[in-house]
């Protein structure tokens, strides 16, 4: 089968004039540009991506899909309100649970933090955060009627100087009122485990421990401040919320993780997108290449246009030639730079190279999450920017009159 004559001569071009001397050095450059362009742009998504996914796996492994709220004070009918929640067929588990928040303190330091109390057996089957415990006994959680147990967040447990079995006071600054006002409500818990999400928040800001003893504490007796919600599909979380909020009534404030973390999440796409954007610069920098040297051959193959249109070849003709040559090295570079950017995806993600301070970024090391959605976006972006690149090249030697080179020979 032979090959079109445009596509011959546009692969002749990409060559250099020295024998085997493989592609010129102003190809190479412009396939160099894209290359680059294309795999900085795929790396950079992959970590946003990655940022993406890690923190929506933390969020979730320490909080429900869905959390279901009294309006105004306790839950005090949770079996008739799980009653009405297990009707859905989307909800997997539920568990009810009590939260507060409390000071923690250890000697001479004490910390601000959320105390939750939960039932260990169901709590298992809504979220993960137990499967997270890096020291001690869940068992232990619900400890004796005058020293219950908890479990801290290991950066807490740091801040706090404590180990297992050390005992620690929670304090609550709303108590009773005495002969001299409000006095804090103070009771002394033992620590029983510690827990590692590896999310900075969670591990200093949230202790866990059981359901009895926080509604003593907070002096709730039947009451609980909630019910968390686990579902089959995560992504269907706004759907369920609005069949659960039409089950329950306006009494009840449904809440679902998306809703929940909105504004972080919202941020990390706006990011992403406004890092796409920018780094799709780096490929029209790279298009400019490409127009500079094709630019370069028509000047450089002037006669030759002039002795193909001599023969017969069209203004199409010449223009399919060159769009072709710029297409193949947008097609190249974009090639080699979808091998390098997953290549060095693999390596960050496997290796875990770099490192971050995990109370800044909330993650310990760079997250990778390569998708094929972000690869074909890529792809197609660069190889529909190096086409766009060749035609005003591919015009100006579609237009080239072929009188003036051959006048002289």
């Amino acid at each position: 089968m032979k090959l079109p004559y445009q596509l011959f001569i546009a692969i002749r071009y990409l060559k250099s004039k020295k024998k085997h001397k493989g592609v010129s050095v102003n190809t190479a450059i412009s396939i160099g540009g894209v290359a680059v362009g294309v795999m900085a742009l795929l790396v950079v998504l992959s970590v946003m991506s990655g940022f993406h996914l890690d923190l929506q796996k933390k969020i979730l492994g320490a909080n429900a899909h869905i959390i279901i709220r009294e309006m105004k004070g306790s839950i005090t009918d949770y079996e008739q309100v799980s009653a009405q929640i297990r009707k859905n067929p989307e909800i997997t588990a539920q568990a009810p649970f009590v939260i507060g928040q409390v000071m923690v303190s250890s000697g001479n330091r004490a910390h601000g933090v959320f105390i939750r109390g939960i039932d260990p057996g169901i709590e298992a089957k809504t979220t993960d955060i137990l499967a997270h415990i890096k020291e001690g006994d869940v068992s232990k959680l619900s400890g004796d009627a005058d020293l219950p147990g908890i479990i801290l967040g290991k950066e807490l447990a740091a801040t706090l100087g404590v180990l297992l079995n050390d005992k620690v006071n929670v304090v609550s600054p709303i108590g009773e009122i005495g002969p001299m006002g409000m006095l804090p409500k103070v009771k002394q818990f033992r620590v029983v485990g510690i827990f590692e999400i590896g999310m900075f928040e969670y591990d200093s800001n949230l202790v866990l421990t059981a359901m009895k003893p926080a509604q003593e504490f907070f002096g709730m007796t039947d009451g609980i401040s909630g019910i968390e919600v686990r579902l089959k599909d995560i992504y269907r979380a706004p759907e369920v919320k609005k069949q659960l909020q039409e089950t329950l009534g306006f009494r009840y404030m449904v809440l679902d993780w998306m809703q929940m973390n909105k504004n972080l999440f919202s941020a990390l796409k706006l990011e992403k997108f406004a890092m796409f954007v920018i780094l799709v610069l780096i490929v029209l920098v790279a298009s400019f290449n490409i127009i500079s040297n094709l630019i370069m051959n028509v000047i450089e193959k002037s006669r030759e246009i002039a002795i193909l249109k001599a023969i017969g070849a069209t203004n199409n003709s010449i223009m399919a030639i060159f769009m072709l040559q710029g297409l193949f090295i947008g097609f190249i570079g974009t090639g080699i730079g979808i091998i390098g950017g997953y290549a060095l995806g693999f390596i960050l993600n496997r290796y875990q190279i770099i490192r971050l301070p995990a109370d800044v970024y909330y993650l310990s090391h760079l997250p990778v999450k390569m998708s094929a959605f972000d690869f074909i976006t890529v792809s197609l972006s660069a190889i529909i920017i190096s086409f766009l690149a060749t035609l005003y090249p591919a015009w100006q030697a579609a237009k080239l009159n072929p009188v003036e080179p051959l006048r002289y020979e």
